[in-house]
């Protein structure tokens, strides 16, 4: 089964940062990925810049609006993701226990599947 391991982090988070600090998040993401990687459960993962470059499209064919980032409502931001093949979700919840932004924001665990249950 795949699961889907989202990284949700305070939009502010970043900016409190200095770049040292960031860095090393950053190099403990990546050692986390590959400890997944040779493990065989990784089958993706990316880090996402910030909300001051997303782009949001919503509403109807009929009357698209698109709104250019930052947003000044937002409190979370998706900061990257975990494509897992797991055997269940708990090894998927486990494995998120495992992910070190886990210390520092909230790694929300999700099951891929159709839209429709």
């Amino acid at each position: 089964m795949s699961y889907l391991l989202l990284v949700v982090e305070p939009v502010e988070q970043r900016a409190s940062r200095t770049q040292e600090e960031g860095r090393e998040a950053y190099r403990q993401m990546g050692e986390f990925a590959d400890g997944l990687r040779a493990r065989g459960l990784l089958q993706a993962c990316e880090s996402l810049t910030s909300l001051k470059d997303a782009t949001r499209v919503a509403g109807t064919n009929d009357a698209l609006r698109i709104t250019d980032g930052p947003f000044a409502e937002a409190k979370e931001m998706i900061g990257g993701f975990f494509l897992l093949s797991c055997e269940s979700r708990e090894e998927a919840v486990a494995i998120a226990a495992e992910c070190p932004a886990a210390n520092w924001c909230t790694i929300e665990v999700r099951k891929i599947g159709p839209c429709y249950f």
